[in-house]
């Protein structure tokens, strides 16, 4: 498990929201994100395989997540789905459901929610993502 904590956090970041920063809206990114700040709407990746968000202790997002591979430190106030991997770390609360398919969890995380692993993770994100895409095709 150490091997692929590395992986990501020597992950590329392509976009960052500053921790002054508060943003209203949906977010859809590649790459890697890193949040220091606020997000009040929908955050989701473009690319399925190898985008990578990051929350800070300092950063919070209200809103649906859709990642593939997730490291929450901060809050999220609604459902995180990670196709690939989800690591919370000692600071992160989530209040909403977490679908995963590799969960890490450390000591002092918090989800209030259901944790929802494999396939119907997998399922519930498929039917997500159809509907972002047809309320972004709008």
């Amino acid at each position: 498990m150490l091997g692929r904590r590395r992986k990501f956090k020597s992950a590329r970041i392509d976009s960052l929201v500053g921790h002054q920063t508060e943003m209203h809206g949906d977010l859809k990114f590649t790459g890697g994100l890193h949040v220091d700040g606020i997000i009040r709407g929908n955050v989701f990746a473009d690319d399925e395989s190898q985008s990578l968000l990051t929350l800070s202790e300092n950063g919070t997002i209200e809103g649906e997540v859709k990642v593939p591979n997730i490291i929450l430190n901060g809050v999220v106030i609604g459902d995180v789905h990670a196709r690939n991997h989800i690591e919370l770390a000692p600071n992160a609360r989530v209040t909403g459901n977490v679908y995963y398919t590799l969960i890490e969890m450390a000591m002092g995380a918090e989800v209030n929610g259901n944790l929802v692993h494999g396939g119907v993770a997998s399922e519930q994100a498929l039917q997500f993502e159809d509907a972002a895409d047809f309320s972004l095709a709008k």
